[in-house]
C-alpha cells in the first residue's frame, strides 16, 4: 500500500486527537477513529485498518490509565483479573478478526448502544456513587465476564469497546462512571495490547500512520482523562450519553444506508 499523503496524515491525526479524548472519558473513541482509517485508507485491507487503529489506541490508553490511576486509585483486586481476561479475550477475537464482516457486528452494536444509552438516561442516579452489587467470588466472576467478553469483541472489530466498558462497570457491577472510567481505560489498554501481540508478527501494522495517529491520540488521552478527572462524575455521565447518541445516529446510518 502506497504511502498517504500528507494532508490524509493530518486528517487522520485530528481524527484520533478527537478519539483521544472521548476515549479518555467515557471511551468509544474507535467509533471516530475506525471510520476515519477506512475513509483515509481506501486500500487498506481490513486487518491492516483494525491493527493500525489499535496502535494507535494503546498510546491514548497508555496514558489516560496511567491519569486515572495516578488520581483515581482503583481497586487492584478487581481490575487486575479484568485486565488479564479482557488481554486473553482481545487476543481470540484478533485471531478470527479477518474471518468477520464488519456488516455482521453493526447491527448488534447499534442495538447495544440504544440500550445502553436508554438505561443511563431514564436512570440519573446510575454511577453517581460505587455501591457495588456483588460482593466476592460473584463479583469478581462478573468482572472477569465483562474482560473477556468485551476484549473479544474489541480484538475482533471493537468500535464502541471503552463505552461497553463503563457502562457494564457502572450497571453490572455498581461502580460511579468515574471509578468505571479509571478502570475501562485500564481493561482498555489490556485489550489493545492483545490485539496487537496477535497482528504485530502478522505483519498488518502500518506504522507510520499507526505513530502519527498514536502521537495525536496519546494527547487526547491525557487532556480527556484530566478534564473527566477534575470535573468529575456528572460531567463524565453527560458526556457518556452524549457521546452514545452520537454514536447510535452514526451507526444508525450506516446500517439505514443513509451516509
Amino acid at each position: 500500500m502506497d504511502d498517504p499523503t500528507t494532508t490524509v496524515l493530518v486528517l487522520l491525526g485530528l481524527a484520533a486527537l478527537a478519539a483521544g479524548f472521548v476515549d479518555a472519558v467515557v471511551g468509544g473513541g474507535g467509533l471516530i477513529q475506525l471510520p476515519a482509517l477506512l475513509l483515509g485508507l481506501p486500500n487498506a485491507s481490513p486487518t491492516q485498518v483494525l491493527a493500525t487503529n489499535k496502535l494507535a489506541s494503546i498510546c491514548g490508553t497508555t496514558v489516560s490509565s496511567a491519569t486515572y490511576y495516578r488520581r483515581v486509585r482503583p481497586d487492584p483486586k478487581t481490575f487486575g483479573p479484568m485486565m488479564a481476561l479482557a488481554f486473553a479475550g482481545s487476543m481470540c477475537g484478533a485471531l478470527v478478526a479477518s474471518h468477520i464482516p464488519r456488516e455482521a457486528f453493526e447491527p448488534i452494536v447499534l442495538v447495544a448502544l440504544i440500550v445502553v444509552g436508554a438505561y443511563v438516561l431514564f436512570k440519573p442516579q446510575l454511577g453517581e456513587v460505587t455501591a457495588l452489587r456483588y460482593a466476592g467470588h460473584r463479583h469478581l466472576a462478573a468482572a472477569l465476564a465483562v474482560g473477556f467478553g468485551i476484549g473479544f469483541y474489541d480484538g475482533a472489530l471493537g468500535p464502541g469497546t471503552g463505552s461497553f466498558f463503563v457502562f457494564s462497570l457502572v450497571g453490572l457491577l455498581g461502580y460511579s462512571f468515574l471509578e468505571a472510567s479509571a478502570k475501562a481505560r485500564l481493561a482498555n489498554w489490556a485489550t489493545n495490547l492483545g490485539a496487537l501481540v496477535v497482528f504485530v508478527p502478522q505483519g498488518v501494522v502500518l506504522w507510520k500512520v499507526g505513530l502519527v495517529m498514536g502521537a495525536c491520540n496519546l494527547l487526547g488521552g491525557y487532556v480527556g482523562a484530566r478534564v473527566a478527572v477534575w470535573r468529575g462524575v456528572r460531567f463524565v455521565r453527560v458526556f457518556f450519553i452524549v457521546v452514545v447518541s452520537a454514536f447510535i445516529v452514526r451507526i444508525g446510518g450506516d446500517v439505514l444506508g443513509v451516509w
